[in-house]
């Protein structure tokens, strides 16, 4: 078939530039040396594995808690099964590899005929569930070729996207390979149906249910406690070098009362330096502090904090939104009932086009028009109104994972 044909070119040719690419990117490396002898790897870690197993694969770190909910409903509730997680990218793997909610975690090999043939026989899933829309096109013709269920879950779709295009038959193939399709909204079902996916029904999304879990379990952080007590704190998240020159100039204009977490998408260190040279004296480390510090700004350096640290915020800032990918998770601070800020870049995402519209999110893209907002916040109505606005749109829309367990425990019977 020659779509598949030019698939087979198109990774291949897209795997070589990554193998190119790793004698000079760490990222890169690690995606190449993480699936070293990888398929060796699975099988023998599976080896001796009676159970049945449920496989779970992720693109990345967002896609990994858009799924999570599900996972450890599946985890609690059946808990006789394996539970076997595949990343693609190394952001996702390497903060989750050691995970403890899933049975085995590995890179997923790279999609050709024989590894996905090999991996199948390997793990040998009861039932196969990807997040969102990462798609690999050999891994779903084995899972149809041996009618094993495989579910899409809170996927969501737009009308630009190559599944609606004439080009899009290989897209629209690897669709029809799934028994059912959970999406996010109305509009993703009827551009399935529109190509005559009818499988499909609106769950809502999944990340809802995370993060209104993990705000009921958010623990306190001492550093945090310590940093932010008696002060106005922005919390600024996975922000990147057009957020953090933004925010440096509006920190410049806000008062003493204010000070700020802030928390890069980015942690490796010639970037933690290029902040730290940009804020200067007024900053520093989460990894370098100590008690009683008049420093101003809080950079943290650790990775997994930020939806704890989001507990702490007055405002929030989403990082993300002057960039061409847009604006990072929004939900994470909304779900504590806070103002939440971000630049213009944020169409993609359905959420945070909704907390816009509802109020619980503004969007600023200079330091004066951020400054400007807080200010009419000092208003204490003003400023419970967004907030409210925040936490009421967040707790509206859970409910995602029950409905997707209400159709999966079939397969556990």
């Amino acid at each position: 078939m020659m779509y598949a044909f030019l698939y087979r070119l198109a990774t291949g040719a897209y795997f070589i530039a990554v193998r190119i690419a790793a004698l000079f990117k760490p990222k890169a490396a690690l995606f190449v040396s993480g699936r070293k002898d990888i398929i060796a790897v699975i099988n023998k870690a599976l080896s001796g594995e009676q159970r049945k197993r449920v496989w779970i694969h992720f693109a990345s770190l967002g896609e990994f808690e858009q799924g999570r909910p599900v996972l450890e409903a599946i985890k609690e509730q059946y808990p006789r099964y394996a539970i076997i997680l595949t990343f693609f990218s190394p952001s996702g793997y390497e903060v989750r590899k050691d995970y403890v909610g899933a049975d085995y975690i590995f890179y997923l090999p790279v999609d050709t005929p024989a590894n996905a043939a090999a991996f199948m026989d390997i793990v040998q899933p009861a039932l196969c569930l990807f997040i969102k829309y990462e798609l690999w096109y050999f891994y779903l013709s084995q899972i149809a070729k041996r009618g094993i269920p495989a579910l899409l879950v809170s996927a969501v779709f737009r009308k630009d996207h190559g599944f609606f295009k004439w080009y899009g038959g290989l897209q629209r193939r690897m669709l029809a390979s799934f028994e059912h399709i959970f999406v996010q909204d109305a509009n993703s079902m009827a551009l399935l149906k529109g190509i005559g996916i009818n499988n499909v029904s609106v769950s809502g999304d999944t990340r809802f249910d995370r993060v209104i879990r993990a705000a009921e379990h958010a623990a306190p952080l001492a550093i945090a406690d310590e940093f932010c007590a008696g002060y106005k704190i922005i919390v600024a998240g996975s922000t990147w070098k057009e957020d953090e020159t933004m925010l440096h100039k509006a920190m410049e204009l806000l008062s003493d009362q204010w000070r700020m977490i802030l928390v890069p998408h980015e942690t490796d260190e010639s970037h933690l330096r290029e902040i730290e040279k940009l804020y200067g004296n007024n900053m520093v480390r989460w990894s370098q502090w100590k008690s009683n510090t008049d420093k101003r700004v809080l950079l943290v350096d650790k990775v997994g904090l930020l939806m704890q640290l989001y507990k702490y915020s007055r405002v929030a800032w989403i990082g993300g939104g002057f960039g061409k990918d847009g604006v990072h998770n929004v939900l994470e601070a909304a779900v504590y009932g806070v103002p939440v800020f971000y630049g213009h870049i944020y169409h993609q995402f359905i959420e945070a086009e909704e907390l816009v519209k509802t109020e619980g999110a503004i969007v600023a893209n200079t330091a004066t028009s951020l400054i400007c907002s807080l200010d009419l916040m000092e208003n204490k109505s003003k400023y419970q109104f967004h907030a409210d606005a925040a936490k009421q749109y967040v707790a509206a829309h859970g409910g995602a994972t029950k409905k997707i367990l209400m159709y999966i425990f079939k397969f556990f019977n």
